[in-house]
């Protein structure tokens, strides 16, 4: 019995360890911006209310929108689905918001089904493989970056990642989204997540 206390011990010290230094890295991660020259920019969703972008949605396409004027991808790609209660998906209304600020509807692809993180990554891998599209710029909240990115070169994808702007978070709520980020990220990594 005291060997197997003793285990578990070293084994949720290890787990602990691992959450710890990808959070570290997520971090990390969080404050770069590797924007570069690449295929397309690709915005991951967040909510949308009755056709219009959220706070945190209008944030990344504004950085998007920047990406796009300084010619850095010739194409945007935005994601994202309907909740149940909403007849508009995240991406319709970020395409709706970029055709305000005068980008081409023809430079505008669309993911609508992903209701997550993972599925939103596995359409958009499909719809860039489609198009033998090679490279993209990831752009969402700092924290959820290293996440997508790793999810994008799974599935070949050269990804950098781009953090939108934006009032920064307290301390202690980055923390959170950080350790959050990485037991997601184990998750994925382990099978485990949908």
């Amino acid at each position: 019995m005291t060997r197997w206390f003793a285990a578990a011990g070293v084994l949720f010290l290890l787990a602990v360890s691992v959450l710890g230094w990808t959070a570290w890295e997520i971090a990390e991660q969080s404050e770069r911006d590797e924007a570069l020259r690449a295929d397309v920019i690709l915005v991951l969703g967040a909510a949308e209310y009755l056709g219009k972008p959220s706070p945190v949605l209008k944030l990344r396409l504004d950085h998007a929108l920047d990406l796009y004027r300084r010619r850095l991808a010739p194409m945007v790609l935005v994601t994202g689905g309907a909740s149940e209660s909403s007849r508009f998906t995240e991406a319709e209304a970020a395409r709706d918001y970029l055709v305000k600020n005068s980008v081409p509807a023809q430079d505008i692809l669309l993911e609508t089904e992903g209701t997550s993180t993972l599925q939103s990554i596995a359409a958009s891998a499909e719809i860039l493989d489609r198009m033998n599209m090679k490279s993209c710029i990831v752009v969402s909240d700092g924290y959820h970056i290293f996440r997508a990115k790793r999810m994008l070169e799974h599935r070949g994808v050269r990804a950098y990642g781009s953090p939108r702007h934006g009032a920064p978070e307290s301390l202690t709520r980055r923390a959170r989204l950080y350790v959050r980020q990485s037991a997601g990220y184990w998750l994925w990594r382990l099978g485990l997540a949908r």
